[in-house]
């Protein structure tokens, strides 16, 4: 949430004959080391109810449901949101939409990542921002929270802000005065227009962050 809306939303060798032995890994605890490392938390910030489905702040919901949609996948009512699981070239993307509107929203993501068992570093935040022109994309490995309250709540409850943040821009095209109307207010048409293609090359970032990693990700996408 943006500042300005606080309300809504080695040890020694004992015997020669073990220079060469090498330590036992249990197949189970291999297989979930694998699991873990595979598996990402992709986090669509935004507020709950219906009317705030289509408004620019709630762009993070608006990404995950369309690579849901897109993947022919279901979101399911869970504890602290709605979750939809999807596979992808071997990992698992784990879509969380927080049901904590905005300034609660760290308490979503640590129970999630706690109970999945995701590293820090498997964690990606989808936020607006209203500093970027509409559409632009800017992604980051860590970073302040810029203002904004979702951000601000996570790197409470997280105790860290060194995760992966993934803005996409919502401009700011308003009268003096106007900020809480606009950030919460439907899209305009031209925007309507150009969101499914920005939505297309944010659904491609998530599969990205995955697969080829952050900086491969960061590098491939910024400024686009």
């Amino acid at each position: 949430m943006i500042k300005w809306i606080s309300n809504l939303i080695s040890s020694p060798q004992i015997e020669d004959n073990t220079a060469n032995m090498k330590p036992e890994v249990h197949e189970h605890k291999k297989n979930n080391i694998e699991s873990v490392s595979n598996k990402f938390l992709i986090v669509g910030l935004g507020n709950i109810g219906a009317e705030y489905v289509n408004t620019r702040h709630n762009i993070g919901f608006k990404i995950v449901d369309f690579l849901a949609k897109k993947e022919g996948i279901n979101f399911e009512t869970v504890k602290l949101g709605a979750l939809a699981e999807y596979k992808f070239k071997g990992r698992t993307f784990l879509l969380l939409k927080p049901n904590t509107y905005m300034n609660l929203s760290g308490k979503a993501v640590q129970y999630w990542m706690d109970k999945e068992k995701i590293p820090l570093e498997n964690i990606l935040i989808i936020t607006d921002d209203l500093n970027l022109s509409f559409g632009t994309i800017r992604i980051r490995q860590k970073g302040s929270d810029g203002g904004h309250n979702g951000l601000k709540n996570i790197n409470l409850v997280l105790n860290t802000q060194n995760y992966a943040r993934f803005r996409f821009g919502i401009s700011d095209e308003f009268k003096k005065g106007k900020q809480v109307d606009y950030v919460l207010g439907d899209w305009d048409d031209t925007e309507k227009t150009a969101l499914p293609e920005r939505l297309e090359v944010a659904s491609e970032i998530i599969k990205s962050f995955g697969t080829a990693g952050l900086e491969n990700t960061m590098t491939a996408f910024n400024g686009k």
